[in-house]
């Protein structure tokens, strides 16, 4: 059976390279294990669709996102809710998910890397 890696990413996508170093680390894995990249806390500002990180000169990290399609996202409901972007348009590709389902994927899986 294939080995599961939860990558849980709480900080904000931008200003830092743990958002940018935890993509490349969860798509670096998916041809070895089943990865589920969780946003949790400010991580779930990675959520928000077009997101424009021109003027930071840094790479948009949607557009990775969108690019790896196989990836799964899933994002802290209650994390979105309490910094008011839940009714915000978000990448299409994710999956909203409570308080017990997160801990519970977090739980499920075989390791899990903070970010």
């Amino acid at each position: 059976m294939m080995k599961s890696v939860f990558c849980l990413l709480d900080t904000a996508p931008y200003g830092n390279e743990k958002a940018f170093g935890a993509l490349n680390a969860a798509a670096v894995s998916l041809t070895e294990v089943s990865v589920t990249f969780g946003l949790y806390g400010d991580g779930v500002y990675l959520a928000a669709a077009d997101q424009d990180s021109t003027e930071l000169g840094v790479p948009n990290l949607s557009d990775i996102l969108y690019s790896y399609g196989e990836l799964r996202v899933i994002v802290h409901e209650p994390s979105l809710i309490e910094r008011g972007l839940f009714g915000e348009t978000l990448i299409e590709t994710i999956e909203l998910v409570d308080e017990e389902d997160f801990l519970e994927e977090m739980e499920n899986s075989d390791f899990v890397i903070l970010f």
